[in-house]
Parts: structure tokens; C-alpha cells; sequence
């Protein structure tokens, strides 16, 4: 994981799970963002698991290097890569409360966080692929959450957008006019 301390005390913890594209120089910059504001950052490395040290540029080369490793990561067997975001927010934790802040995959496994592990106080999944879909909308949070999503996205269509919105009243939905 990447861990950024914030200078004086700290005023909680922000776990920032990172896109298909490891923890690259713009997920740390994002880390750090926080840390400059007061948290301890920690940014977990997804794809430790299946191929430690990726850090991924967004060419199409790329992206398709990051698709076949969330692949394989979503492959493994459960716990999965659940149990390095538990880890990682139980690090946060140190810190006071704590929340969670994903990316494309790393928004779904944001929602996914806040439906299943411990020790989270909020969660805000952006533009999350593939937590629309009806397996991911029949989970339930446990937190509160706050959802972001762009009504030109062309990986999560909008119509899926609107049903996830209205089976979960709970959450607080922001649909902006962009695309991924």
C-alpha cells in the first residue's frame, strides 16, 4: 500500500482505492491531496495478490494490461481482495474514522466495502463499473454512501444508473453530464 501521513494530527483516515491501473502516480497524487487536507491516506494495492508492483500508464496497451488483472484479481477466491481493503482501513483506523474513496474498479469495490467489511463511517464510489449491475444493486450498505456518475458513460449505461438510484433511496446519487 501506499501511505500518505498527514502533517500535525490527524482528522481521520481515507482508504483510495485505486482504478485498473495500480497505484500510479495519480492515485498517490490523489493520496497525498488528502493527506495535505488532514488524513492518513492509504491506497492499497489491488493487484498485489495476482502481480505485485503494477503501475500502469492509460494507453490502450494499458488498459488492457489492467482489465486482465482485475480479471484475475476478481477471480480469486472470496475473501479476495476484500481482505487487503479491510486491512487497509483497519491501518486507517489509527487515525479515527475512516472513509473510502474508489475509482472505476475501485468505485464497485468501494460499494462492495461498504456493503460488507467493518470500520468504515462513509463511503463515495466514482463512476464504480459494474456496481449498476443487479448482483451489485441487491447489496445492502452499511454505511452512508455518496455516488458519482457521468450520464455519458460508456461503460455504465445510464438506464442502470436510474435503477441502482431507485433501489437504493439511501444512497445519495450525483449523475453529472460527462462520460467515464
Amino acid at each position: 500500500a501506499y501511505v500518505a501521513e498527514p502533517t500535525g494530527t490527524s482528522k481521520g483516515g481515507v482508504v483510495v482505492v485505486q482504478e485498473i491501473f495500480g497505484v500510479n502516480s495519480h492515485i498517490r497524487e490523489v493520496a497525498d491531496g488528502y493527506a495535505a487536507a488532514g488524513y492518513l491516506a492509504v491506497a492499497p494495492a489491488t493487484f498485489h495478490r495476482v502481480k505485485p508492483g503494477v503501475e500502469l500508464g492509460y494507453t490502450e496497451a494499458d488498459m488492457k494490461a489492467g482489465f486482465e488483472l482485475k480479471t484475475a484479481v476478481e477471480a480469486l477466491p472470496a475473501p479476495g481482495v476484500l481482505q487487503d481493503l479491510q486491512a487497509a482501513i483497519d491501518y486507517a483506523g489509527k487515525a479515527g474514522k475512516v472513509g473510502i474513496v474508489g475509482y472505476c474498479w475501485g468505485g464497485l469495490l468501494t460499494w462492495r466495502a461498504a456493503c460488507e467489511l467493518d470500520g468504515l463511517a462513509a463511503a463515495a464510489p466514482y463512476y464504480g463499473g459494474g456496481m449498476t449491475s443487479p448482483e451489485e444493486s441487491a447489496r445492502k450498505p452499511r454505511v452512508p454512501v455518496m455516488a458519482h456518475f457521468g450520464n455519458k458513460d460508456h461503460w455504465i449505461p445510464l438506464d442502470t444508473i436510474e435503477a441502482f438510484e431507485k433501489a437504493h433511496p439511501e444512497v445519495e446519487v450525483h449523475v453529472y453530464a460527462c462520460g467515464h
